[in-house]
């Protein structure tokens, strides 16, 4: 239900208001039917995905079918007041005097969003305007089901962020000609209380073609607008039409959602793994300063007192004295190769990471003009870059932690003997890679990569994994071995689980999980 054609239902109600309610009936769970005095029903169905309201003179009954349902019954109550609308947006407000009795009704609200798929009926305290604690809601969407707004029993009421368009009712001449240069089947996008349905009926009204613009014809666009203000209802091909208009733009909603969220997760880890490439630049300047350190430690070893915890050393420039903390337990000569060591290994993390930067670039790059370009992709094109993708995703496997490398390649983690056979000889192709730690009982770890070379970030984080999810969890330099999955089988024999494996490469890593990782199972 579009904007003008609810403001054409509460138009007509409101002649009629103030007016005595005469009590509620449920036609079904999600159909509230108020019956006021003289006029008949005001049905409100809040069914997602086409709430409606209308009145009717048609006869309903019905109990209540659930809590929210015997609330209205029980507590909305009393005179209807008044009918506000949320300027054109496809949300309003009914209020209620409440009445005295054995048990006294305080006033209230009730708001209906007849917003598709978000459709909800809610009993708010009385009070003006469209904020105020909600006392009852139809439907509670909390965090799980909606990250961007909650409507929650006892919670405030926030309405739907304002937006800046033309109203109809007051549209100018000079507004008209404003949009004259617009094709007139976008001009839902700059007039209030236009949907689909209401547009396509303004194109049919106007006598132009949706992608003609108005241009000289403004004055015949601008009747047809003010027409559909006074009437808007749709002709029977134009609702046809519209409707499939309707589940074609919805469908591409949900396209372009599913779409997008993998592109969103891309583009959040190539940005975080660039941030760590920033970071470890940043630590070439600690690392400089370790080896100044550990430099004035090896030339004036002889100097240092043992079990000191600092030492004030001559700068080799003549600047004067630097002072240099120390570990009281390790000898000078020790406090230095700690700082050459821990040198290295910031220089090293640099290197790796300064090298995949190229790429992280450019895949930030591709992942940013894919996601410009789904804001602007037709459903068919939507619809074949699904069916591509989904060729190219390999089928997901119910074995195994599931983690994802750095370069999107799903890593399969066996959690005991049966899962590592299952995912080395059953889930596995051959030109998938294979993971475990070298001389360690542990997990077979299996990346798959549809026949795609790994590059070396993706070969380290899924070593890592092996190396923490076997008997050398927790330690350093662990090596692990690799290789295609068609060079690994089960002797005969063998229990589950225990392979034999030959043109593995080996690598040696930490035994702990790799950054930015998420298992599910």
């Amino acid at each position: 239900m579009e904007g003008l054609m609810l403001a054409r239902v509460l138009r007509d109600l409101s002649k009629h208001l103030p007016a005595r309610t005469l009590g509620w009936a449920f036609p079904d769970e999600t159909t509230a039917a108020l019956l006021l005095d003289g006029l008949g029903n005001l049905v409100l169905s809040y069914r997602p995905p086409q709430p409606v309201v209308f009145l009717s003179r048609e006869r309903l009954r019905g109990e209540p079918h659930n809590g929210f349902q015997r609330y209205l019954a029980n507590r909305v109550r009393g005179d209807l007041l008044k009918a506000e609308q949320l300027k054109l947006d496809r949300v309003f407000a009914l209020h209620f005097a409440g009445e005295t009795g054995f048990v006294d009704q305080p006033p209230n609200r009730l708001l209906f969003e007849v917003t598709g798929r978000n459709a909800n009926l809610l009993v708010l305290e009385a009070g003006g305007g469209f904020e105020g604690r909600i006392v009852l809601a139809a439907r509670e969407i909390t965090g799980s089901r909606n990250r961007f707004r909650t409507v929650r029993t006892g919670g405030i009421y926030t309405p739907p962020p304002p937006y800046e368009k033309l109203d109809p009712r007051t549209v100018t001449e000079e507004d008209a000609r404003s949009l004259a240069s617009l094709p007139i089947g976008r001009w839902r996008d700059r007039v209030d209380g236009l949907g689909l349905l209401l547009g396509a009926e303004l194109v049919r009204r106007a006598g132009l073609s949706a992608d003609e613009a108005p241009g000289d014809h403004w004055r015949e666009a601008l009747a047809a607008l003010r027409s559909l203000v006074e009437d808007p209802t749709v002709s029977e091909g134009t609702m046809r039409e519209g409707a499939r208009e309707a589940a074609r733009a919805e469908k591409a909603a949900q396209l372009r959602k599913a779409l997008r969220e993998p592109l969103e997760k891309r583009l959040t880890l190539v940005t975080n793994q660039l941030a760590d490439v920033a970071r470890a630049e940043a630590g070439l300047d600690s690392a400089a300063q370790d080896r100044t350190e550990a430099d004035l430690l090896m030339a004036y070893a002889h100097t240092v007192e043992g079990g000191a915890p600092s030492a004030l050393l001559p700068a080799f420039d003549g600047s004067g004295e630097v002072p240099v903390s120390l570990d009281p337990q390790l000898s000078a000569v020790q406090n230095a190769e700690k700082r050459y060591a821990r040198a290295r290994r910031r220089e090293e993390v640099y290197e790796r990471l300064a090298g995949r930067e190229p790429t992280l670039l450019a895949e930030l790059e591709e992942a940013r003009e894919r996601l410009a370009q789904l804001d602007a992709a037709s459903l068919e094109e939507l619809e074949a870059l699904s069916q591509t993708l989904q060729a190219e995703r390999p089928e997901k496997s119910p074995y195994g932690l599931r983690f994802t490398t750095p370069g999107g390649f799903e890593a399969l983690v066996g959690r005991n003997n049966k899962e590592n056979a299952t995912l080395t000889h059953r889930v596995g192709r051959s030109l998938d890679y294979w993971f475990h730690a070298q001389g360690y009982p542990g997990s077979h770890v299996l990346v798959r990569t549809g026949g795609k070379d790994l590059a070396l970030p993706d070969i380290l984080y899924a070593a890592r994994l092996a190396a923490t999810h076997s008997k050398a969890r927790g330690s350093s330099n662990v090596p692990v071995d690799y290789t295609r999955v068609k060079f690994v089988w089960r002797p005969r024999g063998a229990p589950a689980g225990q392979v034999h494996y030959t043109d593995q490469k080996t690598v040696f890593v930490d035994g702990t999980l790799p950054e930015e990782s998420a298992a599910a199972g």
